[in-house]
């Protein structure tokens, strides 16, 4: 038996405003203004703020695009004490964080021209608003310049011009690669559907479409030639999801997919929901099962084997939104 809605929510509730507004917005059902208003202290309470406190002068975070910069502090820098993981707290990943809190775009004035002038791709020194050639980091952008107001139509149709003969991107395409692969799909879909939705722009809706249809003809989890689970990792499931692929972080997709084009649910999503409804635990919550290694600025969830307020959150509203519609 799960637990009801009145022992859950509590619990959830009692969490940062990052968390908590969403909580509010999609499990609660609460007013607009009312999330609002919790939405609008994430820039001054909590993660929001703590991130927006490590900000440089120059815009950017850790001195770098992608990675930190060679004049980045230490905390930066470090890697797993094994030697996996990337760092997470350079510019990207941590305007990554404070959009999907939730933050509110006026926290950061001034730091698009401050980004144009100041942050270059570690890939060929390329301008930061132009993006560079990894699919997966072009995506990001287009989502967060349409956050922030910059000027990204050049990457929205990027993505059109980019997209392999299956239906979806690859980052390795410039090493020649014509297959298209599961995360960068995923994460070109994203940035795609958020510059849709901040912007208002469908002009890219088709390619959208096409590069989910690759997911759904293999039901977003399985290789179309041998119906294989394309790699183990795929049920596995973390928060932040950073840049990998989970079925979790493809369910949670398609359903903001599903909400704005204002259709229901696919059938072929039907696997990966089993996936996520059978990492459910008992009193209805999601268990952290790894953190991805790798430097960050601070903690903002559990460790692996314990309960995740944010998974929970996560799970649950995609749940809600499958069975509402069975």
């Amino acid at each position: 038996m799960t637990t009801s809605a009145d022992d859950l929510l509590p619990w959830l509730l009692d969490s940062d405003p990052a968390l908590r507004w969403q909580v509010e917005r999609d499990l609660v059902g609460a007013a607009p203004e009312q999330w609002q208003a919790t939405r609008a202290r994430v820039a001054t309470e909590g993660f929001g703020a703590a991130l927006l406190a490590r900000q440089d002068a120059d815009g950017q975070w850790a001195n770098g695009a992608f990675f930190p910069g060679d004049d980045a502090p230490d905390e930066a820098r470090s890697e797993h004490p094994d030697g996996r993981g990337q760092p997470w707290t350079a510019t990207t990943w941590s305007l990554n964080s404070l959009r999907e809190w939730g933050t509110d775009a006026a926290a950061l004035a001034g730091t698009v021209e401050k980004l144009a002038a100041n942050c270059r791709w570690e890939y060929d020194d390329l301008p930061y608003w132009q993006g560079e050639v990894d699919c997966c980091i072009n995506g990001y952008t287009l989502a967060t310049g349409a956050w922030l107001g910059a000027d990204v139509s050049a990457l929205a149709e990027w993505f059109p011009a980019h997209q392999l003969p299956e239906g979806g991107w690859n980052c390795e395409w410039e090493e020649g690669s014509t297959r298209s692969s599961f995360p960068s799909t995923l994460n070109a879909l994203k940035g795609m559907l958020e510059w849709e939705q901040r912007t208002g722009s469908d002009a890219q809706r088709a390619s959208r479409w096409r590069g989910q249809e690759f997911l759904l003809e293999r039901r977003l989890l399985f290789r179309r030639t041998t119906g294989e689970l394309f790699a183990p990792y795929a049920t596995h499931i973390a928060y932040p999801f950073r840049a990998y692929y989970s079925a979790l972080n493809a369910a949670d997709y398609f359903r903001a997919a599903s909400l704005h084009d204002g259709v229901a649910p696919d059938e072929r999503i039907s696997d990966a929901i089993t996936a996520v409804r059978e990492k459910r635990r008992p009193d209805g919550t999601w268990m952290q099962e790894r953190r991805h290694p790798g430097a960050v600025w601070f903690e903002i969830d559990v460790p692996a084997g314990e309960r995740s307020k944010w998974l929970t959150l996560i799970g649950t509203r995609v749940l809600d939104w499958w069975d509402a519609a069975h």
